[in-house]
């Protein structure tokens, strides 16, 4: 992955507590999943679990999350531009 890698989510909070399993969150409203362990802004998770519009996919993987017609946000999902 180039060196893009970061280290897994530790902000402020550990996973959200329903998604402690989960690394794919995705938020209902605008069909956009995250990369829980890897996002550039975890208060992007913080406002999805406080508005409780989010979803987990099963299996946790981003090609489950695209199959049900979610986009990754900004590049990998992380907030981290690929070039996608």
């Amino acid at each position: 992955m180039s060196g893009r890698r970061r280290d897994p989510y530790d902000g402020a909070m550990q996973r959200p507590t329903k998604f402690e399993d989960h690394r794919w969150v995705g938020d209902k409203r605008n069909q956009v999943v995250y990369d829980v362990d890897n996002i550039d802004d975890p208060s992007i998770i913080d406002e999805l679990m406080a508005a409780e519009t989010f979803l987990g996919f099963g299996p946790d993987t981003l090609a489950e999350a695209r199959n049900r017609g979610y986009k990754p946000y900004k590049g990998d999902g992380s907030g981290v531009d690929t070039g996608e």
